[in-house]
């Protein structure tokens, strides 16, 4: 076994053992896959590099690359795209974001096939687009009637999918009752005694939670299987049936919440939260425009979840539909530079994060983006070594599942 291999098998420590093969197996489908899967090592490498710039402290997601970003439907029923995971959220060095964004260019970029000048260029149109909005001091929103291109072809798309074709997926009818779908690869079955404990729960969380949605009763649940690089926390998705109109349905995600990735690898000192459910969905708040539909924390069996409709609605941007059109590449990168800059002004003062006028201040300096271009393009190539040896390892079985014993 490698050293590489012991520190992911490290990092993984705490998921469910049984659900851990689908997260290897997805992390070797490429190297962004792997990347994605990998937020702990990237933390732990960025906090040995002595050649850190001084930035700003902010709040920053945390997981920020490629494919966290999407849509959603807001508590205000409009559709939004913006930043959309906040698992790792934390109060941190902007650098950290920055840098794990532009890393994922120059990766993500290279798996989809697209040549490495055109990857550099993308990356410094995001630093030169996020410093301007800074700079600027004005935080922006994008959703249908101010998105354009095909940020806004995807919105409206996002804005006409239907809750019946997200049903359709997702669920089957037995004995004349919709019930989710253990057909989808996705859902695995819950056993009795745990699958009773969790809708009595979130029955109650229903019926006493000013968050949770009136006049529903939960009729199914399964575990669900979702992302990278959460495989293996605890995820649940139920069916809840209106009580008054004929035939409306609802679909919640119930997601363990774990400690930042980050947590281990930064000196910033952090608020006292009551729980990483909390902090989650604090700083989102904080960082979002408007937040998702229901978005709740609750506690089940000792463990903290955040909960948030699933919706009808795309997830985030097909890079492969657009990595041959120079213009759709350079408005969607260009929008993630400003959301991404949007998000650290909307939430800047906030618990000794960096007020306004310090993230205008570093906006208008122009002594770091260098710094972080060399980071990333140099941490990218770093990725593709680790990326060969975990398939190594992985090929070589160094991943399997073990016996207890073992």
């Amino acid at each position: 076994m490698s050293a590489l291999s012991d520190r992911i098998i490290a990092f993984n420590e705490g998921l469910l053992p049984q659900m851990l093969p689908h997260k290897y197996e997805a992390m070797a489908e490429n190297a962004f896959r792997f990347y994605r899967g990998t937020c702990p090592l990237f933390y732990q490498d960025l906090a040995g590099y002595n050649k850190l710039p001084k930035t700003p402290v902010t709040w920053i997601c945390g997981d920020l690359h490629l494919e966290n970003f999407g849509s959603y439907r807001g508590e205000n029923k409009l559709v939004y795209f913006d930043l959309n995971d906040f698992d790792e959220a934390i109060l941190a060095p902007a650098f950290y974001e920055v840098s794990r964004l532009v890393t994922s260019i120059f990766i993500g970029f290279e798996s989809l096939k697209i040549d490495a000048e055109r990857a550099g260029r993308m990356a410094k149109l995001f630093l030169k687009t996020y410093s301007a909005t800074l700079a600027k001091g004005k935080a922006y929103a994008i959703e249908p009637r101010t998105a354009k291109g095909i940020v806004c072809k995807f919105l409206k798309a996002a804005e006409n999918s239907k809750a019946s074709r997200l049903l359709e997926k997702r669920t089957e009818t037995k004995k004349n009752k919709v019930v989710l779908s253990l057909e989808n690869e996705r859902h695995f079955k819950v056993d009795k005694k745990l699958r009773a404990e969790l809708i009595a729960h979130l029955t109650t969380w229903i019926n006493q939670s000013t968050d949770s949605p009136n006049s529903y009763k939960v009729k199914s649940c399964v575990f669900r299987l979702a992302g990278t690089g959460s495989i293996g926390v605890k995820r649940y998705l139920f069916l809840l049936k209106s009580i008054n109109v004929r035939n409306q349905y609802l679909l919640i995600d119930m997601k363990q919440s774990m400690p930042s990735a980050l947590g281990n690898y930064i000196n910033t000192k952090q608020p006292e939260w009551d729980n990483n459910a909390q902090r989650i969905i604090t700083i989102q708040q904080r960082m979002q425009y408007v937040t998702p539909m229901l978005l709740s924390t609750t506690s089940f069996r000792g463990d903290d979840y955040v909960i948030q409709e699933l919706q009808p609605v795309k997830d985030s941007i097909n890079f492969k539909m657009i990595r041959d059109d120079y213009r759709d590449l350079y408005e969607v990168i260009d929008e993630m530079a400003m959301l991404t800059a949007s998000s650290q002004l909307r939430s800047g003062g906030i618990q000794r994060s960096a007020t306004i006028d310090e993230l205008m201040a570093f906006g208008k300096a122009d002594d770091w983006q260098e710094e972080v271009l060399n980071y990333a393009s140099a941490y990218a190539k770093k990725i593709k070594t680790y990326y060969k040896q975990y398939l190594k390892d992985y090929k070589a079985g160094v991943f399997d599942a073990k016996e207890p014993g073992e």
